[in-house]
């Protein structure tokens, strides 16, 4: 994923991950997209895109069988260094041969993921993400909208080219309604009935 700091800042994931320490610790919720996925009730979850692996450290404390994959070395030390026993993948979520060798309950591409990957590998990012769901799993995708570039309507035509159709949308991780013209959307797509 491209990212928008230095890639040669070695300290970028330390940083990001310090970030969100100070946001809990002063009371702030920082699980709202772990809670989201663990409503669905999973059994297995790949954090695609994990970056420090927040949300997939945090499903792994709640028992769930969680694997991480992203691109960025950094974030990834990180990761590794808070939760060894999760395994994670430093691989390009749009990379043709990207095989984790497993499909997932769920994969979830929280932390806007979706406007991070490079222009134009949006498609091949969820065809991707949608070859490591279970029959019956869910894609679940967070992201900022314009300005940033991907729009909805964008993000359900590479979906649906994956063989996914749109089962639920937020506004939020905590599943306020979404409103049309909204700034922010939690997508949950799943596999097109055969």
């Amino acid at each position: 994923m491209s990212r928008s700091w230095s890639q040669d800042d070695p300290k970028r994931g330390q940083r990001y991950a310090e970030r969100f320490d100070r946001l809990e610790a002063s009371g702030a919720s920082v699980h709202g997209e772990a809670d989201f996925v663990a409503a669905l009730h999973p059994a297995s979850v790949l954090d695609a895109g994990c970056g420090t692996g927040r949300v997939g450290i945090e499903l792994g404390r709640r028992g769930l069988d969680v694997c991480g994959v992203d691109r960025d070395p950094a974030m990834l030390a990180v990761a590794r260094e808070r939760s060894p026993e999760v395994g994670w993948f430093e691989a390009d979520l749009a990379a043709p041969d990207l095989d984790l060798g497993r499909r997932f309950d769920v994969v979830v591409a929280a932390g806007n993921v979706m406007i991070f990957v490079d222009a134009g590998t949006e498609g091949a990012v969820v065809a991707n993400l949608a070859r490591h769901l279970e029959a019956d799993g869910a894609l679940v995708a967070g992201f900022q909208l314009e300005p940033r570039g991907l729009t909805l309507a964008r993000y359900d035509e590479v979906a649906s080219a994956a063989g996914l159709v749109l089962t639920d949308r937020f506004a939020t991780w905590d599943r306020q309604p979404f409103a049309p013209g909204g700034a922010y959307a939690v997508s949950v797509h799943r596999r097109a009935p055969l």
